[in-house]
């Protein structure tokens, strides 16, 4: 499905964000290893954590994640320590996002898995059984996925699970995200600098209630950043939540949005804006990194965005998709390997110009912005938003903007 949307002069509105998927997938996931009695609340409403649910419940012995990322890490951990024989496989483009760093962690931990195809990826043959645990090495640059995978079964190993890094953390957030929920559940790991002691032991299940989801307020906040007039407010979000994206409030105040907080809701207004070079590192929060180069450019102001490696292996190269798509609004970006920059430098858009999205839900909801600035857009496969935010398109159009198929 290809929309064509066009955006209003002003916004007013009172937005209910998706739940958070990313905490959502976690709490599965240990709630299946504790078994337990408490159902969650809150759960998110998407793709993603759709394809979790079906995963955990371990409904055949083959079990496919599509082309969810999270799932497709967790589930290869979860299926490591229940018995039986086990295949795990995905999308054609998740068996071509590498998992070997995660593989041989578990393997050194004990578990028994094997490559059924090309080695490194999916699909992957697993027999489960309880791993002995013990000390492991991951590298820390790659991704934070399979480092939270291995703490949350680290403590039904035998020996509890000491995991180590190598090199730099990304999406350390995250992990600390894993750390928080396992301490809710029953489980305290000690992180040290480059380390985490995860003691051998058991969840307990206790009741839970998701928040919403700071990933899917970027979008609103880049809206907030480039329209003239805008006022929106953001329901299920408070200070001090344990999403590392809750940084967006502040990476935004430098594109000209303020972050007020209530009780339960954040309001976004207008700050100064002064065009000057926007810099930040976004190792910690990658899947802001789309939502902040479109706005930037769209506002344009140059820009040098570092920390970004993890985007080559996320549902698409997300580097090469900014580069090619904003390259048809007429913003010419460089990745020089560690750093993805704009200069200023124009070139001449194309007309009429139909984004593609890549089967990356992120890429359709961040250049959707684009319609504020350059009239009708075009977003190919719009549909692909129901990885984590079903009802954006719903949101756009209750705030005015317009939406059609083309």
């Amino acid at each position: 499905m290809k929309l064509r949307i066009t955006a209003p002069a002003a916004i007013r509105g009172d937005i209910s964000l998706p739940f958070s998927k990313s905490i959502s997938n976690r709490v599965l996931m240990i709630n299946k290893l504790c078994g337990n009695p408490y159902r969650p609340s809150n759960i998110a409403d998407c793709d993603d954590t759709k394809i979790m649910q079906k995963g955990v419940s371990l409904g055949g012995n083959i079990i496919d994640t599509g082309s969810a990322g999270t799932a497709t890490r967790f589930m290869a951990a979860l299926l490591a320590i229940t018995p039986g024989e086990w295949v795990l496989t995905g999308s054609a483009r998740m068996k071509q996002r590498p998992i070997k760093v995660l593989v041989e962690a578990l393997k050194e931990l004990g578990a028994d898995i094997r490559y059924a195809g090309e080695e490194g990826f999916l699909p992957l043959e697993i027999s489960g059984r309880e791993l002995e645990g013990g000390e492991t090495e991951v590298d820390g640059g790659v991704s934070s996925q399979y480092i939270s995978a291995i703490l949350m079964i680290a403590p039904y190993t035998r020996q509890g699970v000491t995991l180590k890094f190598k090199g730099e953390v990304i999406s350390r957030p995250y992990i600390q995200m894993t750390l928080s929920l396992m301490k809710r559940y029953g489980i305290t790991a000690v992180m040290k600098e480059n380390r985490v002691e995860v003691p051998a032991g058991k969840y307990a299940g206790v009741p839970y209630t998701v928040e919403a989801d700071w990933s899917a307020a970027s979008y609103w906040y880049g809206i907030s950043a480039l329209l003239q007039d805008a006022d929106i407010i953001l329901e299920g979000l408070d200070y001090g939540s344990i999403q590392g994206d809750s940084k967006v409030a502040s990476l935004f105040v430098p594109l000209g949005v303020a972050t007020e907080y209530n009780d339960g809701c954040v309001r976004l207004r207008k700050c100064n804006f002064v065009k000057k070079t926007y810099v930040a590192d976004l190792a910690d929060t990658p899947d802001l990194a789309q939502t902040i180069a479109v706005t930037a450019a769209l506002k344009g102001c140059p820009f040098t965005l570092s920390g970004v490696q993890s985007l080559r292996i996320k549902e698409t190269d997300r580097i090469a998709a900014l580069i090619n798509e904003l390259g048809k609004l007429g913003y010419c970006l460089e990745y020089d390997g560690t750093a993805l920059s704009w200069d200023g430098t124009l070139s001449c858009p194309v007309e009429s110009p139909e984004i593609e999205t890549y089967d990356d839900h992120r890429m359709a909801m961040a250049f959707a912005l684009a319609s504020i600035t350059h009239g009708n857009i075009t977003i190919c496969d719009a549909e692909v938003v129901s990885k984590s935010y079903p009802g954006f398109w719903d949101d756009l159009r209750q705030t005015g903007f317009g939406t059609e198929e083309a």
